[in-house]
C-alpha cells in the first residue's frame, strides 16, 4: 500500500472538556500497532480516538485508553487488499474475508457510544453506500463536536 492510499490520519482527545485533533503521519494508516502505540501519548479523560481513511474505501477508528485498544473496522473485506485492515482483522480474531464476502463492519460498534454515537447508528454510517470513509468520520466528528478542528486538518 501507498502512502498516497492513506487519505487522513487524525487523533481526537478531550481534555478539561475540550477537544483537541491532531493530524497524525500517513505512515500510521498502513500499521496498525504504530498506530495504536502513537495514541498512547495524548491525554485524554474519555481515552483517544484515533481517526484513518483510507483510499475512499474504508476506514478504521482506534480507541486507546492506557493499555486499553478498542477498534472498528469499517469493511471487513478490505483486509484483502490493506495491510492496515489486515492488521485490525487479525487483531480482532476475524475470520479471513473471502472475495465473494457481503462488506460489512467489524469490531467495536460501541466504541463511541458512551461519547453519544450508539451503535445502531455506527452501523448505519458503515454501510451506507452513498458516503465516502471520510465523509463518515466527519459525520462522527459532527455528532461527538469536534467537526470543525477536523475539518481544518483534512480539508
Amino acid at each position: 500500500m501507498a502512502e498516497d492510499d492513506v487519505d487522513f490520519v487524525v487523533a481526537a482527545y478531550r481534555d478539561d472538556g475540550d477537544w483537541s485533533v491532531m493530524e497524525l503521519p500517513p505512515s500510521l494508516g498502513e500499521d496498525f500497532a504504530g498506530l495504536s502505540e502513537s495514541l498512547r501519548r495524548f491525554p485524554s479523560e474519555v481515552g483517544v480516538l484515533g481517526m484513518v481513511s483510507v483510499k475512499d474505501d474504508f476506514f478504521v477508528i482506534v480507541r486507546r485508553s492506557g493499555t486499553q485498544v478498542r477498534v472498528l473496522l469499517s469493511d471487513n473485506t478490505a483486509a484483502l487488499d490493506y495491510p492496515l485492515a489486515a492488521d485490525v482483522a487479525e487483531v480482532l480474531d476475524a475470520p479471513d474475508p473471502e472475495d465473494d464476502d457481503t462488506v460489512e463492519p467489524i469490531g467495536d460498534l460501541d466504541i463511541l457510544s458512551d461519547l453519544g454515537l450508539a451503535s445502531v447508528e455506527l452501523s448505519l454510517l458503515c454501510e451506507d453506500d452513498d458516503l465516502y470513509p471520510d465523509e463518515v468520520l466527519l459525520d462522527i466528528a459532527q455528532r461527538l463536536g469536534f467537526r470543525e478542528q477536523m475539518e481544518t486538518i483534512v480539508g
